[in-house]
C-alpha cells in the first residue's frame, strides 16, 4: 500500500468521500454528523492523505491541528471493496507516525456512539486511543464518542 498528501482534487476521492458523507448522513442523526466535506478538508489546518494499493483508492484520512500540542484524527475511511485488508490500520499507524514527527502530543477523534461504529471503536483501541470528554468545539452528544491518545 502507498500512503500519500492528497490535494483532494481527483474524481475517485471525490467518490470516495461522498460515500463516507452518505454513508454519515444515514447513520447519524443531522446534529451529530461531525465529517467535513471536501471544502473543510482544504483548511490550512488539514493535511488529508489517500491509500493506494497498486492503482487502487482504498482509504483516505486526516489530521487537523487543534492546537501546538495536540491534532484530531479525521475523515478516517476505508473503500468498501476493501475492507478487512489492513488500509485502516496501516492509515491509522502512518497518521499517528505523523502527529509524532510534528510535536503533537496527543491525538483526538470523533466517532459515532451507534453499534454501526464497532468497529472503529475496536481498530481506535487496539492503538492505544480511550474515550474522553467533548475536545475542541464538539458539544456533549449522546450520538457521539469522543476519544484520545497520548502520542
Amino acid at each position: 500500500m502507498k500512503i500519500v498528501v492528497d490535494d483532494l482534487s481527483g474524481p475517485e476521492i471525490k467518490a470516495l468521500l461522498q460515500e463516507h458523507l452518505d454513508e454519515m448522513r444515514a447513520v447519524s442523526s443531522p446534529e451529530s454528523k461531525h465529517a467535513l466535506d471536501l471544502d473543510g478538508l482544504r483548511q490550512p489546518a488539514v493535511t488529508f492523505w489517500s491509500v493506494y494499493d497498486g492503482d487502487e483508492l482504498v482509504g483516505c484520512g486526516a489530521l487537523k491541528k487543534l492546537d501546538n500540542t495536540s491534532a484530531e484524527l479525521k475523515s478516517m475511511r476505508t473503500a468498501r471493496t476493501a475492507k478487512r485488508r489492513g488500509v485502516a490500520s496501516a492509515l491509522l499507524q502512518h497518521v499517528l507516525a505523523e502527529a509524532r514527527r510534528r510535536g503533537f502530543t496527543r491525538l483526538y477523534l470523533e466517532t459515532g456512539a451507534d453499534d454501526h461504529f464497532a468497529p472503529a471503536w475496536a481498530l481506535y483501541a487496539k492503538y492505544g486511543f480511550t474515550r474522553c470528554e467533548p475536545f475542541a468545539d464538539y458539544p456533549e452528544d449522546p450520538n457521539s464518542v469522543h476519544m484520545t491518545k497520548v502520542l
